[in-house]
């Protein structure tokens, strides 16, 4: 499987709250463990780089593009936008982390605001298995905690997952829909809430456990070349 780990990488080594968690931003974190599967070939991308990241070439050879924005959504182009939500139509799967609840890509492929309520107070947050038998949730715990996490809490405006895999509880009280399953066209969509980035959540093996089963469930060997579907009756 060919693997891109997008992230916009705007001042996270910078930020000394971030490079202390990360020192070399969290899509080198992210991409070290998903580099460890044998048949996961994993490249970067961020929106420094040409055409955003998310060349025309790039997602062609892209099978699962894993996406971490937070700061700068509006700074990712609309050309990008369109070609990302094109290639998921196709077929590519898309995993969305965190904040990317407010990337362009994902609001657009839903449909709806993707606003939701949040706070940072140094909150812990336990994540419930609630659909133990979707691949998501193979080899992970029926329930685990995240010592320190943004709190997010509903009402999440999503359209209602086709599959709801986790949910989240923070230690005030707040409930989210932490794991949600999409389709979109011929392309599967995962939006996975743990994640901020002051906080070392990706280095929790339950957290890379999901992500990697995520990008095995979001996985589709058939790619369209086109999007409609013709078919003659004769």
């Amino acid at each position: 499987m060919r693997i891109t780990v997008w992230n916009e990488a705007v001042n996270q080594v910078e930020d000394k709250n971030v490079s202390a968690v990360y020192p070399l931003g969290i899509n080198p974190a992210i991409a070290e463990f998903l580099s460890k599967e044998k048949d996961f070939t994993v490249v970067q991308a961020v929106l420094a780089d040409k055409e955003c990241g998310l060349s025309e070439e790039l997602l062609q050879k892209t099978d699962v593009l894993v996406w971490w924005g937070h700061r700068v959504h509006n700074e990712v182009s609309d050309e990008a936008v369109k070609r990302v939500c094109q290639h998921v139509l196709k077929g590519m799967g898309i995993i969305f982390l965190h904040s990317s609840h407010l990337a362009k890509p994902f609001v657009s492929l839903l449909g709806t605001s993707c606003t939701l309520g949040w706070s940072e107070n140094d909150y812990s947050e336990r994540v419930y298995t609630i659909d133990p038998t979707h691949p998501i949730a193979a080899g992970v715990p029926l329930d685990f905690k995240i010592p320190k996490e943004e709190m997010y809490c509903e009402p999440f405006d999503i359209p209602t997952p086709d599959q709801l895999i986790f949910i989240g509880g923070f230690s005030n009280s707040a409930v989210f829909r932490a794991g949600c399953c999409y389709k979109r066209g011929y392309g599967n969509i995962f939006y996975f809430q743990p994640g901020h980035e002051t906080y070392p959540v990706y280095y929790q093996p339950e957290i890379q456990r999901i992500i990697i089963n995520a990008i095995r469930w979001a996985y589709s060997p058939l790619r369209r070349e086109e999007i409609a579907c013709v078919h003659v009756v004769e």
